[in-house]
Protein backbone atom coordinates (compact mmCIF):
# COMPACT_ATOMS: atom_id res chain seq x y z
CA UNK A 1 0.00 0.00 0.00
CA UNK A 2 1.24 3.33 -1.11
CA UNK A 3 1.88 6.20 1.72
CA UNK A 4 -0.85 8.97 1.30
CA UNK A 5 0.59 12.05 -0.36
CA UNK A 6 -0.42 14.45 2.25
CA UNK A 7 -0.26 13.72 6.01
CA UNK A 8 -1.24 15.85 9.45
CA UNK A 9 -0.13 16.00 12.63
CA UNK A 10 -2.38 15.96 15.65
CA UNK A 11 -1.58 17.18 19.32
CA UNK A 12 -3.23 17.11 22.11
CA UNK A 13 -2.66 20.04 24.50
CA UNK A 14 -4.33 20.38 28.18
CA UNK A 15 -5.19 23.14 30.11
CA UNK A 16 -1.26 23.89 31.18
CA UNK A 17 -0.67 24.57 27.97
CA UNK A 18 2.89 24.85 26.08
CA UNK A 19 4.44 23.60 29.89
CA UNK A 20 1.97 20.30 29.72
CA UNK A 21 3.35 19.57 26.39
CA UNK A 22 5.44 15.78 25.65
CA UNK A 23 9.11 16.31 24.28
CA UNK A 24 7.48 14.79 21.08
CA UNK A 25 4.43 17.03 21.00
CA UNK A 26 7.08 20.04 21.28
CA UNK A 27 8.37 18.78 18.51
CA UNK A 28 6.02 18.44 16.62
CA UNK A 29 4.59 22.04 17.24
CA UNK A 30 7.84 23.09 16.64
CA UNK A 31 8.48 21.69 13.18
CA UNK A 32 5.24 23.04 11.88
CA UNK A 33 4.30 25.26 8.93
CA UNK A 34 1.04 25.72 9.48
CA UNK A 35 -1.15 25.37 13.07
CA UNK A 36 -4.69 25.20 13.10
CA UNK A 37 -6.86 25.09 16.46
CA UNK A 38 -9.08 27.15 17.56
CA UNK A 39 -8.19 31.01 18.97
CA UNK A 40 -7.79 29.83 22.61
CA UNK A 41 -5.49 26.67 21.54
CA UNK A 42 -3.23 29.21 19.43
CA UNK A 43 -2.24 31.29 21.94
CA UNK A 44 -0.95 28.57 24.60
CA UNK A 45 1.57 28.18 21.63
CA UNK A 46 5.06 30.43 22.23
CA UNK A 47 5.54 33.28 20.07
CA UNK A 48 8.87 31.58 19.63
CA UNK A 49 7.16 29.21 17.19
CA UNK A 50 7.65 30.54 13.51
CA UNK A 51 4.56 28.81 12.31
CA UNK A 52 1.59 30.28 10.59
CA UNK A 53 -1.42 30.34 12.91
CA UNK A 54 -5.05 29.86 11.17
CA UNK A 55 -8.25 29.60 13.73
CA UNK A 56 -10.88 26.39 12.87
CA UNK A 57 -14.07 28.66 10.78
CA UNK A 58 -18.05 28.02 12.14
CA UNK A 59 -18.84 25.43 10.52
CA UNK A 60 -16.16 23.26 10.85
CA UNK A 61 -16.66 19.95 9.14
CA UNK A 62 -16.04 21.90 5.63
CA UNK A 63 -12.77 22.84 7.14
CA UNK A 64 -12.02 19.98 7.97
CA UNK A 65 -12.32 18.33 4.82
CA UNK A 66 -10.44 21.00 2.84
CA UNK A 67 -7.17 20.88 5.00
CA UNK A 68 -5.53 18.70 2.66
CA UNK A 69 -6.32 21.25 -0.39
CA UNK A 70 -5.64 24.34 1.83
CA UNK A 71 -2.19 23.90 2.80
CA UNK A 72 -0.71 21.86 -0.08
CA UNK A 73 3.16 20.68 0.47
CA UNK A 74 3.40 21.90 4.00
CA UNK A 75 3.89 20.71 7.23
CA UNK A 76 0.54 20.88 9.38
CA UNK A 77 -0.19 20.28 12.98
CA UNK A 78 -4.33 20.87 14.49
CA UNK A 79 -4.58 21.39 18.23
CA UNK A 80 -6.78 19.37 19.97
CA UNK A 81 -8.14 19.82 23.27
CA UNK A 82 -6.53 16.89 25.63
CA UNK A 83 -6.81 13.20 23.87
CA UNK A 84 -7.63 14.14 20.23
CA UNK A 85 -8.94 10.64 19.82
CA UNK A 86 -11.48 11.09 22.78
CA UNK A 87 -14.35 12.97 21.95
CA UNK A 88 -12.11 15.32 19.66
CA UNK A 89 -10.97 16.30 16.57
CA UNK A 90 -8.96 13.43 15.65
CA UNK A 91 -11.51 11.08 15.00
CA UNK A 92 -13.49 13.59 13.08
CA UNK A 93 -9.82 14.07 10.53
CA UNK A 94 -9.53 10.01 10.75
CA UNK A 95 -12.84 9.88 9.35
CA UNK A 96 -12.68 12.51 6.98
CA UNK A 97 -8.98 11.80 5.64
CA UNK A 98 -8.26 8.04 7.10
CA UNK A 99 -6.36 6.95 9.20
CA UNK A 100 -3.06 6.45 7.06
CA UNK A 101 -3.27 10.35 6.65
CA UNK A 102 -3.04 11.26 10.42
CA UNK A 103 -0.59 11.18 13.34
CA UNK A 104 -1.75 11.73 16.49
CA UNK A 105 0.69 12.84 19.42
CA UNK A 106 -2.08 12.74 22.27
CA UNK A 107 -2.40 14.33 25.88
CA UNK A 108 -4.02 12.46 28.93
CA UNK A 109 -7.79 13.11 28.41
CA UNK A 110 -9.99 15.14 30.92
CA UNK A 111 -11.70 11.75 31.98
CA UNK A 112 -8.43 10.65 32.90
CA UNK A 113 -7.65 13.73 34.67
CA UNK A 114 -10.80 14.06 36.45
CA UNK A 115 -10.73 10.06 37.48
CA UNK A 116 -6.84 11.02 39.04
CA UNK A 117 -8.37 13.92 41.03
CA UNK A 118 -11.33 11.54 42.63
CA UNK A 119 -9.66 9.12 43.07
CA UNK A 120 -11.89 6.83 40.72
CA UNK A 121 -11.31 3.93 38.34
CA UNK A 122 -11.24 4.68 34.92
CA UNK A 123 -12.47 1.41 33.74
CA UNK A 124 -15.08 1.70 36.62
CA UNK A 125 -16.52 5.08 35.29
CA UNK A 126 -19.34 5.88 32.73
CA UNK A 127 -18.79 8.67 30.75
CA UNK A 128 -22.03 10.61 28.86
CA UNK A 129 -21.10 13.51 26.12
CA UNK A 130 -23.64 16.21 25.44
CA UNK A 131 -21.35 18.39 24.19
CA UNK A 132 -24.18 19.43 21.65
CA UNK A 133 -26.60 16.71 22.24
CA UNK A 134 -29.64 16.54 24.87
CA UNK A 135 -28.91 16.62 28.42
CA UNK A 136 -31.46 13.48 28.67
CA UNK A 137 -28.55 11.68 27.25
CA UNK A 138 -27.76 10.83 31.14
CA UNK A 139 -31.24 9.67 32.54
CA UNK A 140 -30.49 5.46 31.47
CA UNK A 141 -27.33 5.73 33.22
CA UNK A 142 -28.60 7.37 36.34
CA UNK A 143 -28.69 4.91 38.71
CA UNK A 144 -27.67 4.43 42.33
CA UNK A 145 -23.96 3.97 43.06
CA UNK A 146 -22.63 4.60 39.37
CA UNK A 147 -20.16 7.21 38.83
CA UNK A 148 -20.52 9.51 35.89
CA UNK A 149 -18.79 11.85 34.47
CA UNK A 150 -20.45 14.08 32.19
CA UNK A 151 -18.61 15.68 29.08
CA UNK A 152 -20.32 19.31 27.93
CA UNK A 153 -19.45 22.25 26.29
CA UNK A 154 -20.38 25.18 28.15
CA UNK A 155 -20.05 26.79 32.19
CA UNK A 156 -23.60 25.49 32.51
CA UNK A 157 -23.49 21.86 32.17
CA UNK A 158 -22.73 21.06 35.66
CA UNK A 159 -26.20 22.81 36.57
CA UNK A 160 -28.00 21.18 33.98
CA UNK A 161 -26.73 18.04 35.36
CA UNK A 162 -27.62 18.60 38.83
CA UNK A 163 -31.56 20.16 37.72
CA UNK A 164 -32.15 17.20 35.90
CA UNK A 165 -31.26 14.33 38.54
CA UNK A 166 -32.61 16.24 41.04
CA UNK A 167 -36.00 15.83 38.96
CA UNK A 168 -35.98 12.48 38.12
CA UNK A 169 -35.42 11.24 41.69
CA UNK A 170 -31.54 11.84 42.51
CA UNK A 171 -31.22 15.01 44.55
CA UNK A 172 -29.04 13.44 46.98
CA UNK A 173 -26.83 12.58 44.10
CA UNK A 174 -22.85 14.05 44.86
CA UNK A 175 -21.92 16.12 42.10
CA UNK A 176 -18.26 17.74 41.45
CA UNK A 177 -17.41 20.19 38.84
CA UNK A 178 -13.75 20.04 37.43
CA UNK A 179 -12.63 22.75 35.72
CA UNK A 180 -9.26 23.73 33.58
CA UNK A 181 -8.07 20.42 34.96
CA UNK A 182 -4.38 20.22 35.11
CA UNK A 183 -3.91 24.27 34.05
CA UNK A 184 -3.11 26.76 36.63
CA UNK A 185 -6.64 27.62 36.98
CA UNK A 186 -7.62 24.63 38.49
CA UNK A 187 -10.98 25.12 40.52
CA UNK A 188 -13.35 22.56 42.05
CA UNK A 189 -17.38 22.79 42.53
CA UNK A 190 -19.10 20.86 44.99
CA UNK A 191 -22.57 20.21 45.97
CA UNK A 192 -25.99 17.71 45.75
CA UNK A 193 -27.84 17.69 42.69
CA UNK A 194 -30.93 19.36 44.77
CA UNK A 195 -29.55 22.66 45.83
CA UNK A 196 -26.84 23.13 43.76
CA UNK A 197 -25.38 26.19 44.18
CA UNK A 198 -23.11 26.98 41.46
CA UNK A 199 -25.06 28.67 38.34
CA UNK A 200 -22.05 28.95 36.19
CA UNK A 201 -18.70 27.22 36.29
CA UNK A 202 -16.16 27.72 33.66
CA UNK A 203 -16.14 26.55 29.94
CA UNK A 204 -14.00 24.24 30.60
CA UNK A 205 -15.20 21.73 32.76
CA UNK A 206 -16.12 18.18 33.82
CA UNK A 207 -19.01 16.78 35.57
CA UNK A 208 -18.46 13.71 38.13
CA UNK A 209 -21.63 12.09 39.66
CA UNK A 210 -21.87 9.85 42.26
CA UNK A 211 -25.54 8.76 41.98
CA UNK A 212 -27.60 8.22 45.01
CA UNK A 213 -31.27 7.52 45.24
CA UNK A 214 -33.74 9.58 46.84
CA UNK A 215 -36.24 8.27 49.27
CA UNK A 216 -38.97 6.72 47.44
CA UNK A 217 -37.40 6.75 43.87
CA UNK A 218 -37.73 3.59 42.01
CA UNK A 219 -34.59 2.93 39.59
CA UNK A 220 -35.68 2.05 35.81
CA UNK A 221 -33.44 -0.62 34.70
CA UNK A 222 -32.03 -0.56 30.97
CA UNK A 223 -33.32 -4.39 30.40
CA UNK A 224 -36.42 -4.00 28.63
CA UNK A 225 -39.85 -4.38 30.51
CA UNK A 226 -40.33 -1.14 32.24
CA UNK A 227 -43.64 -0.35 34.50
CA UNK A 228 -46.49 0.75 32.22
CA UNK A 229 -46.75 3.70 34.78
CA UNK A 230 -43.36 4.94 32.99
CA UNK A 231 -45.02 6.11 29.32
CA UNK A 232 -47.66 8.67 29.16
CA UNK A 233 -50.32 7.18 26.67
CA UNK A 234 -53.66 6.80 25.50
CA UNK A 235 -54.46 2.62 25.75
CA UNK A 236 -52.28 1.93 22.76
CA UNK A 237 -49.09 0.93 24.38
CA UNK A 238 -47.27 -2.66 24.32
CA UNK A 239 -47.67 -4.02 28.05
CA UNK A 240 -44.91 -4.89 30.17
CA UNK A 241 -45.25 -8.26 29.95
CA UNK A 242 -45.34 -8.56 26.22
CA UNK A 243 -43.41 -5.56 25.68
CA UNK A 244 -40.46 -7.90 27.44
CA UNK A 245 -40.90 -10.94 25.12
CA UNK A 246 -41.25 -8.70 21.91
CA UNK A 247 -37.90 -7.52 22.61
CA UNK A 248 -36.31 -10.43 23.28
CA UNK A 249 -37.46 -11.46 19.82
CA UNK A 250 -36.30 -8.86 18.57
CA UNK A 251 -32.82 -9.15 19.85
CA UNK A 252 -31.23 -5.79 20.11
CA UNK A 253 -27.55 -5.16 19.01
CA UNK A 254 -25.37 -1.79 19.35
CA UNK A 255 -25.30 0.17 16.22
CA UNK A 256 -28.12 -1.50 15.25
CA UNK A 257 -31.64 0.02 13.89
CA UNK A 258 -34.54 -0.67 14.29
CA UNK A 259 -38.01 0.67 12.46
CA UNK A 260 -41.14 0.40 15.34
CA UNK A 261 -44.61 0.49 13.00
CA UNK A 262 -47.58 1.64 14.53
CA UNK A 263 -45.66 2.84 17.41
CA UNK A 264 -48.67 3.86 19.96
CA UNK A 265 -46.61 5.18 22.90
CA UNK A 266 -42.84 4.58 21.52
CA UNK A 267 -42.27 1.66 24.54
CA UNK A 268 -40.87 -0.98 22.16
CA UNK A 269 -38.47 1.69 19.78
CA UNK A 270 -37.29 3.47 23.49
CA UNK A 271 -36.53 0.37 25.41
CA UNK A 272 -34.40 -0.62 22.07
CA UNK A 273 -32.22 2.62 22.42
CA UNK A 274 -32.65 1.98 26.16
CA UNK A 275 -30.52 -1.34 26.13
CA UNK A 276 -27.44 0.43 24.55
CA UNK A 277 -26.17 3.94 23.39
CA UNK A 278 -25.47 3.34 20.23
CA UNK A 279 -28.87 1.50 19.27
CA UNK A 280 -30.61 2.99 16.99
CA UNK A 281 -34.56 3.30 16.43
CA UNK A 282 -37.49 5.00 14.60
CA UNK A 283 -41.11 4.94 15.38
CA UNK A 284 -43.84 5.30 12.80
CA UNK A 285 -46.71 6.50 13.93
CA UNK A 286 -49.61 7.95 12.42
CA UNK A 287 -51.76 10.22 15.06
CA UNK A 288 -50.25 13.32 15.50
CA UNK A 289 -50.76 13.33 18.72
CA UNK A 290 -49.35 9.61 19.81
CA UNK A 291 -46.07 10.78 17.94
CA UNK A 292 -46.10 14.10 20.09
CA UNK A 293 -46.08 11.82 23.23
CA UNK A 294 -43.94 9.72 22.06
CA UNK A 295 -40.90 12.84 22.07
CA UNK A 296 -41.81 13.06 25.05
CA UNK A 297 -41.81 9.83 26.56
CA UNK A 298 -38.29 9.55 24.75
CA UNK A 299 -36.70 12.56 25.99
CA UNK A 300 -37.98 11.45 29.58
CA UNK A 301 -36.87 7.96 29.51
CA UNK A 302 -33.12 9.16 28.29
CA UNK A 303 -33.50 8.90 24.48
CA UNK A 304 -34.17 11.80 23.09
CA UNK A 305 -32.69 10.85 20.03
CA UNK A 306 -35.67 8.51 18.80
CA UNK A 307 -36.71 9.17 15.30
CA UNK A 308 -40.32 9.90 14.84
CA UNK A 309 -42.05 10.04 11.35
CA UNK A 310 -45.42 10.49 11.14
CA UNK A 311 -47.54 9.15 8.61
CA UNK A 312 -49.21 5.63 7.63
CA UNK A 313 -47.01 2.79 6.72
CA UNK A 314 -46.46 1.40 4.09
CA UNK A 315 -46.05 4.89 2.49
CA UNK A 316 -44.41 6.43 5.49
CA UNK A 317 -41.60 3.34 5.47
CA UNK A 318 -40.65 5.02 2.07
CA UNK A 319 -36.81 6.29 2.17
CA UNK A 320 -35.98 5.16 5.38
CA UNK A 321 -32.84 3.64 6.43
CA UNK A 322 -32.56 0.14 6.35
CA UNK A 323 -33.15 -1.63 9.31
CA UNK A 324 -31.67 -4.32 11.14
CA UNK A 325 -34.80 -5.37 12.91
CA UNK A 326 -38.86 -4.10 12.54
CA UNK A 327 -41.55 -4.62 14.68
CA UNK A 328 -45.06 -4.23 13.45
CA UNK A 329 -47.33 -3.32 16.78
CA UNK A 330 -50.58 -2.76 14.85
CA UNK A 331 -52.47 -2.52 12.11
CA UNK A 332 -51.44 -6.14 10.87
CA UNK A 333 -54.22 -6.38 7.97
CA UNK A 334 -53.00 -3.18 6.19
CA UNK A 335 -52.87 -4.32 2.28
CA UNK A 336 -48.63 -4.55 1.91
CA UNK A 337 -47.35 -3.63 5.13
CA UNK A 338 -45.86 -6.67 5.93
CA UNK A 339 -44.67 -6.84 2.51
CA UNK A 340 -42.53 -3.58 2.68
CA UNK A 341 -41.28 -4.15 6.29
CA UNK A 342 -40.15 -7.83 4.68
CA UNK A 343 -38.66 -6.32 2.12
CA UNK A 344 -36.81 -3.63 3.87
CA UNK A 345 -35.04 -6.23 5.99
CA UNK A 346 -31.61 -7.28 4.98
CA UNK A 347 -30.50 -11.49 5.25
CA UNK A 348 -30.25 -11.92 9.25
CA UNK A 349 -32.62 -9.03 10.08
CA UNK A 350 -35.40 -9.61 12.47
CA UNK A 351 -39.34 -9.30 12.06
CA UNK A 352 -41.65 -9.42 14.92
CA UNK A 353 -45.23 -8.67 14.55
CA UNK A 354 -48.03 -8.81 17.90
CA UNK A 355 -51.27 -9.45 16.96
CA UNK A 356 -54.44 -9.69 19.23
CA UNK A 357 -57.15 -9.93 16.60
CA UNK A 358 -58.40 -13.31 14.83
CA UNK A 359 -58.42 -11.22 11.49
CA UNK A 360 -54.87 -10.42 12.14
CA UNK A 361 -53.56 -13.57 13.45
CA UNK A 362 -54.89 -15.69 9.90
CA UNK A 363 -52.55 -12.69 8.83
CA UNK A 364 -49.50 -13.93 10.49
CA UNK A 365 -50.61 -17.27 10.26
CA UNK A 366 -50.21 -17.11 6.33
CA UNK A 367 -47.29 -15.36 6.35
CA UNK A 368 -45.86 -17.86 8.50
CA UNK A 369 -46.40 -20.26 6.00
CA UNK A 370 -44.70 -18.83 3.18
CA UNK A 371 -41.67 -17.77 5.83
CA UNK A 372 -41.02 -19.91 8.46
CA UNK A 373 -39.97 -18.44 12.01
CA UNK A 374 -42.19 -19.23 14.89
CA UNK A 375 -45.87 -17.82 16.52
CA UNK A 376 -46.37 -17.60 20.32
CA UNK A 377 -49.52 -17.26 21.53
CA UNK A 378 -48.38 -15.19 25.02
CA UNK A 379 -51.54 -14.91 27.74
CA UNK A 380 -51.23 -12.88 30.60
CA UNK A 381 -53.35 -13.05 33.81
CA UNK A 382 -52.70 -10.30 36.96
CA UNK A 383 -54.32 -11.14 40.61
CA UNK A 384 -57.54 -8.34 40.72
CA UNK A 385 -59.46 -8.28 44.16
CA UNK A 386 -62.58 -10.40 43.62
CA UNK A 387 -64.67 -9.35 46.65
CA UNK A 388 -63.30 -10.07 49.31
CA UNK A 389 -60.63 -12.81 47.99
CA UNK A 390 -57.92 -12.29 45.20
CA UNK A 391 -58.41 -13.74 41.93
CA UNK A 392 -56.98 -14.21 38.05
CA UNK A 393 -58.05 -11.55 35.87
CA UNK A 394 -56.41 -12.35 31.95
CA UNK A 395 -55.54 -9.61 29.74
CA UNK A 396 -56.44 -10.62 25.81
CA UNK A 397 -54.09 -12.86 24.49
CA UNK A 398 -50.79 -12.20 22.26
CA UNK A 399 -49.87 -13.73 19.24
CA UNK A 400 -46.39 -13.08 18.65
CA UNK A 401 -44.89 -13.87 14.81
CA UNK A 402 -41.01 -13.62 14.98
CA UNK A 403 -39.03 -14.61 11.72
CA UNK A 404 -35.36 -13.72 10.87
CA UNK A 405 -34.79 -13.19 6.89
Amino acid sequence: MSEPAWTVTVVGVGADGWDGLSPAARRAVEGAEVLRGSARQLSLVPASVAAERVSWPSPLGPAIRALPSAHPGRRVVVLASGDPMFSGIGTSLVRELGPAAVEVVPHPSSVTLACSRLGWAVEETTVVSVVGRPIELLVPHATPGRRLLVLGSDTATPGGVAALLAGSGYGASRVTALAQLGGPAERRFDGRAAGWPHAETDPLVITAVEVVADPGTVPLPTVPGLPDDAYAHDGQLTKRDVRAVTLSRLAPLPGQLLWDVGAGAGSIGIEWMRVHPSCRAIAVESHPERAHRIRQNAGRLGVPDLGVVEGEAPGALLGLPRPDAVFVGGGVTTPLLLDACWEALAPGGRLVVNAVTVQSEAVLAGWHGRCGGSLTRLSVARAEPVGGFTGWKPAMPVTIWSVTR
